[in-house]
């Protein structure tokens, strides 16, 4: 058995698979920033309870690391769904992988606000759409080159 790309899919899988890297790139940036403002020092992962109860910079700081470690608790999802996808829709794929970057700044942006419960009014469930959309696909895309065998 072979597979054969659509000649779509170095553009359109590679754009939504590269704006994902430029998502956590930020999000680094967006973690760095918030450490900085808050004076939590390295290794510390996160602000200790009292900290963030005591400063709203250690409070955002939180904030900012749990939305960059939800986005790369999801990342394995989107960049192997992407993928497999990609062989039957590109354009599908690419785009499902660009809203979600999408949908993860505007939930990145809600969470630091300091408020966590703003991640999901601004993008949060959004990018859910583009995860279960994905997921489909790559099943189905799965599903029919195996009944192709």
């Amino acid at each position: 058995m072979s597979i054969t790309l659509p000649t779509e899919y170095p553009a359109y899988v590679g754009a939504g698979l590269l704006s994902t890297v430029w998502l956590l790139g930020w999000q680094v940036t967006v973690v760095g920033r918030n450490r900085t403002a808050s004076g939590i020092k390295y290794p510390q992962l996160y602000a200790e309870k009292a900290e963030a109860a005591a400063s709203p910079a250690a409070l955002r700081f939180n904030c900012a690391q749990r939305a960059h470690q939800n986005t790369l608790e999801h990342f394995p999802l989107i960049l192997i769904s992407t993928a497999i996808a990609g062989v039957k829709y590109p354009l599908l794929a690419g785009a499902a992988a660009g809203f979600w970057s999408f949908s993860r700044v505007l939930y990145t942006l809600g969470y630091t606000t300091g408020d966590p419960s703003k991640r999901n009014t601004r993008g949060g469930i959004l990018g859910e759409v583009s995860v279960i959309g994905l997921l489909l696909a790559s099943t189905y895309t799965i599903y029919d080159l195996i009944k192709s065998l």
